[in-house]
């Protein structure tokens, strides 16, 4: 769900709409919880001779005897990783900033059970600043020795730079067609630009029958949405819903009134309504004029309204009929998703923001540490692309769907939350923790929207180059 295209096609205009949607939302808890400390009990395992487990996952951390200065960025004794977001972009003071607080615990929970295989972790933690992308990466192939679990903006900037010195990366998310696709990268929850998760849509489907019969989707003139928007209705053809066509479209830099779009609606005979549009000032005054107008259709929508913005705004009850599909899982199933519970407290007792795009910085770090884990002392870029491509199941120990990382494919799954009041619920499937699942849910898109050129392995050959290093079998 997450709308890599929609940077592809205006990068510059929308990333701040972009950066959540369906990777993750800004859905976040903030109370610490009683008893945590700051490195998630790890000591405590370590000396108790008893495994460390985030979630179902077996820690990839802990003592070692790993030698060599094997490649850039490592040592005997270290690993020095580069990571961040673009905390320090001035028209939106922190944004992304719980991925780069993510990593930082995460660095600090593997030292504290021994590093991997014995070489702690140094991070070189960096803030693009949305503008600065290219600049950092400049810096991260002088030092380290990969990237890990970032979240950049402007990643397409950059891709040209990481690429032409080679630097891996387990990216926390990826926003360009280029860095989507892009040689010795890899995700824990890819989005890749040539398949798309179409569960959401078909779970919608299923829950209300008013979804096939009388949806429409809520488009607007941005190019991000425009574009997000001919990807969704793609995928709703593929599972025969057409979509009303009422010919609403709202304005990029706002509308004067949105109670002409509302009764537009009304009149249309409009039963369920979806969107790639994230949930700002707009998009909220156009749900209030739905509900002025006596218009409640059910709401669709993209991950991105699971959203504690979205959650304070509703003081009125105007967003009891929101629903949102996730691949992640909610932190409202953090009881009943130990992996969920650990992220919490461990990134808590460290003082950083949580929110889903965390949860999928951790991911990424988890599967960066399990394949240098395996890579033993002999710790090179060669052997950590070779582990990673061989990596085709992945969920983080529960914190979201199985995906592929080594094939670069998302996953085939969803579930769904409601919002009611300032609470957020899972309604479907009806076990809270499960994920209503299928292979027939991913789809093969368009290659006009990929927004870039696909070799025959899949990866884009903008900015390749003979010298990049492939999966050796």
């Amino acid at each position: 769900m997450k709308g890599n295209t929609i940077a592809r096609v205006a990068a510059s205009a929308v990333a701040l709409t972009v950066l959540a949607t369906g990777c993750a939302s800004e859905r976040g808890g903030s109370a610490a919880v009683p008893g945590a400390t700051g490195d998630g009990g790890a000591t405590a395992a370590a000396d108790s001779g008893a495994k460390e487990m985030f979630g179902t996952l077996e820690s990839p951390c802990g003592k070692g005897d790993a030698k060599g200065a094997t490649d850039q960025g490592v040592t005997d004794t270290t690993i020095t990783i580069g990571y961040g977001d673009d905390r320090g972009f001035p028209k939106a003071p922190g944004l992304s900033k719980e991925m780069g607080d993510a990593v930082s615990t995460m660095i600090k929970w593997c030292n504290a059970q021994g590093g991997i295989n014995g070489r702690q972790i140094k991070g070189n933690q960096y803030d693009a600043a949305y503008m600065q992308a290219a600049t950092v990466m400049q810096k991260a192939c002088k030092q380290d020795f990969m990237l890990v679990g970032q979240g950049f903006a402007m990643d397409e900037s950059a891709e040209q730079y990481r690429v032409g010195c080679n630097l891996p990366t387990v990216a926390g998310f990826t926003v360009g067609p280029n860095a989507a696709m892009g040689p010795m990268k890899f995700e824990s929850v890819p989005y890749p630009v040539d398949y798309f998760n179409v569960a959401p849509l078909r779970l919608a489907a299923k829950q209300f029958p008013d979804f096939a019969a009388g949806m429409d989707l809520i488009t607007s003139t941005s190019p991000a949405v425009m574009a997000g928007s001919k990807k969704i209705e793609s995928a709703l053809k593929s599972i025969d819903v057409t979509p009303k066509k009422c010919g609403v479209q709202l304005n990029a830099e706002g509308d004067p009134s949105y109670v002409p779009f509302a009764e537009k609606f009304k009149s249309c005979g409009v039963k369920a309504l979806w969107t790639s549009k994230s949930p700002d000032p707009a998009a909220f005054s156009l749900l209030e004029s739905l509900d002025r107008v006596g218009a409640h259709p059910t709401l669709v929508f993209e991950a991105t309204w699971y959203s504690s913005a979205v959650a304070k705004w509703n003081t009125q009850g105007v967003g009891d009929n929101i629903h949102a599909g996730l691949i992640f899982q909610p932190f409202e199933n953090a009881d009943k998703v130990p992996a969920v519970k650990k992220y919490l407290d461990l990134v808590n007792a460290d003082g950083g923001k949580v929110a889903l795009l965390g949860m999928q910085a951790t991911s990424a770090f988890l599967l960066w540490a399990t394949a240098a884990r395996d890579c033993g002392s002999d710790l090179t870029r060669q052997c950590m692309v070779n582990k990673l491509s061989q990596v085709h199941e992945w969920t983080g120990g529960g914190l979201h769907a199985p995906t592929d990382p080594g094939g670069n494919k998302p996953a085939t799954c969803t579930l769904m939350v409601k919002l009611t009041g300032s609470t957020y619920k899972q309604v479907a499937p009806a076990n809270v923790g499960e994920f209503e699942c299928g292979d027939d849910n991913l789809l093969k898109t368009d290659p006009s929207t990929w927004g870039t050129k696909l070799d025959e392995d899949r990866v884009a050959t903008t900015f390749l180059t003979p010298n990049v290093i492939k999966p050796q079998v």
